[in-house]
C-alpha cells in the first residue's frame, strides 16, 4: 500500500512543481510522478540538513507536500542547468 501512496503523493508534488516552473506542457504524468519522488528525497534530505525539521511518512502532511515541491522544484531547476534548454 505505500507503494502506491508514494506513486500518489509523488505525481500530487510533481504537478504542483511543473506549474510552478511551466513545464506541465512538457512533461506528463510519469515525468511528474518521478519528479516528485525524486523531489521528495531531496528535499527531505536538504529539510533535514539545513533545518532540522525532519519529514513524516504520512504524505498527508502539508509540510510533507510543501517540502516534495521544493525539491521537485530544485531538480527541475538542476535539469535545466544541466541540459542548457528550458524543459
Amino acid at each position: 500500500m505505500s507503494f502506491i501512496i508514494w506513486i500518489i503523493f509523488g505525481a500530487l508534488a510533481g504537478w504542483i512543481a511543473s506549474l510552478i516552473m511551466k513545464t506541465n506542457k512538457q512533461q506528463g504524468l510519469f515525468l511528474d510522478i518521478v519528479m516528485g519522488i525524486l523531489g521528495a528525497m531531496i528535499g527531505g534530505f536538504l529539510s533535514s540538513t539545513l533545518f532540522n525539521i525532519s519529514v513524516t511518512n504520512n504524505p498527508f502532511n502539508p509540510i510533507s507536500l510543501a517540502i516534495a515541491v521544493v525539491g521537485a522544484v530544485i531538480l527541475t531547476m538542476i535539469v535545466r542547468a544541466v541540459s542548457g534548454k528550458r524543459t
